[in-house]
């Protein structure tokens, strides 16, 4: 009996990409005659059949779009959300919700599910596992499917789709020029592991906003917090340098920070001031409240659904792959100068 093939064995077998055996499958004029006749051979030969319910179910029209997250405890996260319903509801549309929890194997098996026919297309924001592993053949299947996507937040270059960001580095940019205005020289900051792209692009306008300063970035004050381990720990590390201002890149960290410094009994922000980033509850409620970049989730999660539901419904059209950026603003609260 011949084993059972899929798109992805051909392509391994042949030693070409699998959107080059999807194409040569549906006789695209994009690949040459020889490339198709083997394909095509290789094909017949293990008696390979696609999938033709699920491309059946994907050819009908359900108007409900799919939308995966890696969690749900940032306020962040909770604007996109709403973002995305006001815009999907005012064209006709209504939304699934999947949660990754930072696995990439959740979010594989998720998306499988959700393109089989569930929803028209998908908005996705990447999973911290998926970003470490460096695995994103998932993403490009659904591409080489025709399958609609759009990516906001944690997003990759190498995925060919479309795209909502933040000014990331730009946002590092503005809350450390705040801080250094308002007479702070020994800056910390509060980040991701480096295969988090959000949180090292911070760190880049952090970097730049120390430098066009002539303050020098000292590495000792750049903590890259591993959240599979103990957080506090870590945040505490970082008072054993001398610091009087901590750049959180988001408001969970920046908490965090005020809650240590207070237990060692450094004034906020007379003695050290706080910047987070994201300005969610936790920000607005913290006491002292916090000092935070504006992501505008809401405006994002609207901008993502409109992008998608074009791609679905002009179809036809090739359009490339567009980026579409949101500038953020700094909300002044207590916890800076």
């Amino acid at each position: 009996m011949k084993q059972k093939i899929t798109i992805k064995t051909i392509a391994k077998e042949l030693g070409v990409s699998t959107s080059t055996v999807s194409k040569a499958l549906k006789d695209s004029h994009e690949i040459s005659v020889e490339t198709k006749e083997k394909i095509k051979a290789f094909a017949d030969y293990y008696q390979y059949k696609p999938n033709n319910l699920a491309l059946q179910l994907r050819n009908q029209r359900t108007n409900v779009i799919g939308v995966m997250l890696p969690k749900i405890v940032h306020h962040f996260f909770s604007t996109v959300i709403k973002g995305i319903e006001e815009g999907a509801r005012e064209k006709g549309y209504r939304i699934m919700v999947c949660f990754s929890n930072e696995s990439y194997e959740h979010e594989v098996e998720n998306l499988k599910v959700l393109s089989n026919g569930s929803v028209d297309g998908l908005i996705v924001s990447i999973s911290n596992e998926t970003l470490e592993n460096k695995s994103f053949n998932h993403f490009h299947d659904l591409i080489n499917e025709d399958i609609p996507l759009v990516m906001f937040d944690r997003v990759q270059d190498e995925i060919l789709c479309d795209k909502v960001i933040v000014d990331d580095i730009g946002a590092g940019y503005k809350a450390t020029k705040h801080l250094i205005q308002t007479g702070c020289q020994n800056i910390a900051i509060l980040t991701t592991p480096k295969h988090v792209i959000v949180g090292e692009h911070r760190k880049q306008g952090y970097e730049k906003a120390l430098k066009e300063n002539g303050l020098k970035v000292n590495y000792k004050l750049i903590k890259e917090l591993d959240e599979s381990k103990d957080i506090d720990a870590q945040i505490a590390s970082v008072f054993e340098e001398s610091i009087d201002a901590v750049f959180a890149v988001n408001e969970i960290y920046a908490a965090k920070a005020i809650k240590i410094a207070k237990e060692k009994g450094i004034k906020i922000p007379e003695e050290l001031s706080v910047v987070g980033f994201t300005d969610g509850l936790i920000s607005e409620y913290s006491s002292p409240s916090i000092t935070a970049i504006v992501q505008h989730g809401n405006i994002m999660g609207k901008q993502a659904v409109e992008m998608l539901i074009e791609r679905i419904e002009n179809e036809n059209q090739k359009l490339p792959p567009r980026v579409k950026v949101i500038s953020s603003n700094l909300h002044l609260r207590e916890s800076s100068r």
